[in-house]
């Protein structure tokens, strides 16, 4: 192969992961701007309605690590088409669906789908760029993706009231064709493993259901229910970590986390900075359109300005970790979060917007210093045949970060106003669990710098 046909061939890579990581979290979030519409079209009561949104998330985040490994072993370009084949179908048939079972069953196949592409996509690109680019790469990619958060609120809402909700599942439909036409068209390669030996189906088995259990517990804490369905996946992955130990060719090799500490190190901090920071939107949302007395667009269009920030700084800080220490980078990043956090602890009934969108940008430009250079560390510390397992097991840290962090928002939520709604009367319950939740957050993201500078202590990155 030329120069010239590698370079269009690395940038066509770039090119389809990106847009895949663009509609990925555009699709959720999307969606749920798009939810009382459907609610209304549909006939859903509540619970169905949680169910649009939980469908897609649960089974996403619980088959990421079976997929990046399977990836691994069968071809990481094949699972990427295949799960674009089957995030193209959910979306088709959401589309069309005319009752809720099938959109909440097409919403699971889109998961599915998702999780097969978002398994392997940093680990192609790994694949495909030298160690001197992969950091511009990532911060690309990572841009990519909270560039369809950004976008989500905005055009979603436009699409929804213009052209009703089903245009976000035919959008998505239609951009996934012109993905698997990239992909089958233009890039030849393809790129996997030889690993021999069975698949850890059993582990598998134990894997899934284990964190399906403790994923959907967590997010619907508090309540005995939800409780003890986060112990019964808590205890079943506490089982599965115990049979990987034993399995020759584990699904999840949990070993690496000890052996190679950078690796483990690093996750951990992407679990912490998560745990501290998602939650932020959803507390800021209540806090603006309660407290502030915003409308859902207003409030919408201040709390895109993390986001937008963090599309913007991690780019740059994707290109600085292939120069200086990615590691140091992020534990920048790390600590500038834990800024912004401890801004928002001081909330209140006359707070400006001023201080907001600063608490807000500040927040945005730690987290987007912290995530390219910690993905780098992370991908760069393993060898090439745990690529997918490496970009999946990442990807999972995410996932429950974010969900531990809307457990303990909502734990608190819980604990300060009980049973009653949200009103002008419940206001200064509000921004005394406001505040808890923001000295808990600056907490974790302290713990953050300090898991995030042992790394550059240990062993170096390979």
């Amino acid at each position: 192969m030329s120069n010239a046909a590698l370079k269009t061939n690395k940038h066509m890579v770039l090119a389809v992961t990106m847009v895949a990581n663009f509609f990925n979290p555009f699709t959720g979030s999307a969606v749920n701007i798009a939810l009382p519409q459907i609610a209304s079209d549909l006939q859903l009561h509540a619970g169905l309605m949680s169910w649009v949104t939980m469908a897609y998330l649960l089974t996403a985040a619980s088959f990421l690590v079976p997929m990046g490994k399977l990836g691994d072993r069968i071809g990481r370009k094949k699972m990427f088409l295949w799960g674009n084949f089957a995030f193209m179908a959910g979306s088709f048939g959401c589309a069309l669906s005319g009752a809720a079972a099938w959109l909440i069953g097409f919403r699971l196949l889109q998961g599915v789908g998702g999780a097969m592409m978002i398994s392997v996509s940093m680990a192609i690109l790994m694949s495909v760029f030298e160690a001197g680019e992969r950091g511009r790469v990532i911060g690309l990619n990572v841009a990519s993706v909270y560039l369809g958060l950004s976008a989500a609120p905005v055009l979603g809402g436009i699409l929804t009231q213009y052209l009703g909700w089903r245009s976000l599942f035919y959008i998505n439909g239609s951009v996934s064709v012109l993905v698997a036409l990239g992909l089958y068209l233009v890039i030849r390669d393809e790129w996997k493993t030889r690993e021999q030996g069975p698949f850890d189906w059993k582990g598998v088995l134990w894997y899934i259901p284990s964190v399906l259990l403790l994923m959907y517990g967590l997010s619907n804490l508090p309540g005995w229910p939800a409780l003890l369905m986060s112990l019964a996946g808590a205890g079943g992955l506490l089982w599965f970590i115990r049979l990987e130990m034993k399995t020759a060719l584990p699904v999840l090799d949990v070993r690496m986390f000890k052996q190679n500490l950078v690796y483990g190190l690093s996750n951990l901090s992407a679990f912490i900075n998560y745990a501290a920071t998602f939650a932020v939107s959803f507390m800021l949302s209540l806090y603006l359109q309660y407290v502030h007395l915003l409308t859902p667009r207003d409030a919408g269009l201040i709390l895109m300005i993390q986001p937008a920030v963090m599309a913007l700084v991690s780019v740059g800080a994707g290109r600085l970790s292939d120069k200086w220490s990615a590691s140091a980078l992020a534990s920048i990043g790390m600590a500038i979060s834990a800024l912004g956090l401890f801004l928002l602890i001081f909330l209140g009934q006359q707070t400006t917007f001023v201080y907001i969108l600063a608490s807000l940008a500040t927040l945005g430009l730690g987290f987007g210093l912290f995530s390219s250079p910690n993905t780098n560390v992370v991908m760069s510390s393993v060898d090439k045949s745990l690529y997918g397992v490496a970009s999946a097991t990442l990807a999972t840290m995410r996932n429950l970060g974010m969900l531990f962090s809307m457990a303990l928002a909502s734990l608190a939520v819980h604990v300060f106003l009980g049973s009653r709604h949200m009103s002008a009367d419940t206001t200064g319950e509000f921004l005394q669990a406001s505040r808890l939740v923001f000295i808990l957050f600056s907490a974790f993201c302290l713990l953050g710098v300090f898991t995030s500078m042992q790394r550059g202590r240990r062993i170096p990155v390979q």
